[in-house]
């Protein structure tokens, strides 16, 4: 767990700094210096290109980690390589055809409801490329260990230049319509930069040459492209749904409660990093004992970390949302919901990089497709009766579900489960310290009351890891922090 450790603990700083800039500016300049209407244009645009990304990646950028530890030669490495540039441009250029041609058609479709959408409809399509590509290089990188500059990219780059977008538009150095614009040319540039250091690390040799098992990578590379679909509509569908049923403005205020939840899930995205070409490994050298040790210290940590930032978010939403504008203030209940949805893709730890990474793929591919159809069905239902509160119901449920099944399914062909006596001992803290401290406010102004509430939680929090000895991992940084404060 050394490297585990060491990459996770530095790519979950990079990913927090890059949230905690993502926060200031989702929840503070975007709403105070742009209007509703194009706050929710951007959400929508960022998201529909997402849900299109795995089958813009052709699904590559998860084939790079599984397949790439198996080719021995340098020879069968970069005809490999050279294989997954070029495949996504088997998605790419058809379906840009068809956008070309049908372009009136696609954008009179997507904004019935809002009509602003239209003009931008073809910024979806740029955006998915550049985002497909970044993941491409990124997955270069990681599968030679290379991960926390890749992370950087991923979580704090964009967010730097957003800020200072949105600066500029304040300063009326930019208008809206301009700042649509250059977010889209910023994530370009983060795929340009992420590409050069790919190349850095290893420059592809462009040779068409015989790929051992060509056909078991491209059935893998097609199916997963259903899988990274299915994940991201699970993720990504509420908000172009709202889209579809709601006024942009309500997109904005489920994209301000979504993003305050998604902070949650950033422990699991950090260790995902490097766990993920490790579990592959493991499973290509069938070394079922490590396995099961990386599977369950990957839950009770992540448990541990995303508990706390639940309890934190929680026990602070309230003076938090009195610092923004009152419309915002809807969203309340999204948070709760969809962090308890995020809380339970931590317990599973590295469980969807075993699924994704094993011969087991393709069954999972069929519950997967099963859930998507159900997210859309549950969000047709919630979202004309609950709003944006409808599509946060649809999503957790649907994620809880999913997650279950997951479970299930890795224990019954692995005989390995992540859950430990530990479980519930995080379980009970999780619970106490939420009892204890949503319902205590103190009568200061709200950030000093986050503030304190927070210095209260990280003590009894912290304490009951620690004392307890939850976890060895985290009991043991915790321990080296103090003694460096009493030296």
């Amino acid at each position: 767990m050394g490297i585990v450790v060491n990459q996770s603990i530095k790519n979950t700083v990079i990913t927090y700094l890059g949230f905690g800039i993502g926060a200031i500016n989702v929840v503070f300049l975007y709403t105070k210096f742009l209007s509703d209407n194009y706050f929710g244009l951007i959400t929508f645009i960022l998201s529909t290109a997402n849900i299109l990304m795995p089958l813009m990646a052709f699904g590559t950028h998860n084939t790079i980690i599984k397949f790439y530890s198996t080719f021995k030669t340098r020879q069968s490495q970069n005809g490999f390589l050279t294989l997954v540039l070029f495949l996504p441009l088997l998605i790419i250029l058809p379906l840009g055809t068809v956008g070309v041609f049908a372009y009136d058609w696609i954008g009179n479709w997507l904004s019935r409801e809002n009509p602003i959408i239209k003009d931008y409809t073809w910024l979806i399509y740029i955006s998915a490329i550049t985002f497909a590509y970044f993941e491409v290089f990124y997955a270069w990188s990681k599968v030679h260990l290379h991960s926390v500059f890749g992370n950087f990219m991923k979580e704090v780059f964009h967010r730097l230049c957003i800020t200072i977008l949105l600066l500029a538009l304040y300063l009326d150095l930019l208008n809206e319509h301009q700042l649509i614009y250059a977010i889209v040319v910023v994530y370009f540039l983060r795929m340009l930069i992420m590409k050069l250091y790919a190349f850095n690390l290893k420059l592809p040799v462009f040779k068409l040459v015989k790929i051992p098992k060509l056909k078991n990578v491209l059935k893998y590379s097609a199916l997963i492209i259903i899988a990274g679909s299915i994940a991201n509509i699970i993720l990504e569908i509420d908000k172009f749904m709202i889209g579809q049923f709601e006024a942009l403005k309500n997109v904005a205020y489920y994209g301000v409660a979504i993003y305050i939840a998604t902070v949650i899930g950033v422990p699991s995205r950090s260790m995902h990093q490097i766990t993920n070409p490790l579990t592959a490994k493991l499973l290509n050298d069938k070394n079922k004992k490590e396995l099961k040790q990386l599977y369950q210290k990957s839950s009770i940590n992540l448990f541990i970390v995303s508990g706390f930032i639940f309890l934190a978010i929680l026990i602070n939403i309230n003076q938090l949302y009195l610092m923004i504008p009152e419309n915002y203030s809807e969203g309340f209940l999204v948070v709760f919901v969809i962090g308890l949805a995020k809380l339970s893709d931590n317990l599973i730890g590295n469980n969807n990089a075993i699924l994704f990474n094993s011969d087991y793929y393709r069954v999972v591919l069929i519950f997967g497709i099963i859930l998507a159809l159900l997210t859309v069905l549950l969000n047709l239902i919630f979202i004309p009766y609950y709003g944006i509160n409808g599509a946060a119901y649809a999503s957790c449920i649907t994620i809880l579900f999913y997650n279950s099944i997951k479970l299930f399914f890795v224990y019954k062909k692995f005989k390995i489960q992540p859950f430990t006596p530990q479980t519930l001992q995080t379980l009970g803290l999780i619970v106490f310290c939420g009892l204890i401290l949503f319902f205590w406010e103190f009568p200061f102004i709200p950030i000093v009351n986050i503030a304190l509430k927070s210095l209260l939680l990280v003590i009894t929090y912290g304490f009951a890891v620690y004392w307890f000895n939850i976890s060895e991992e985290i009991s043991s940084i915790i321990k080296t922090f103090i003694t460096k404060k009493t030296l």
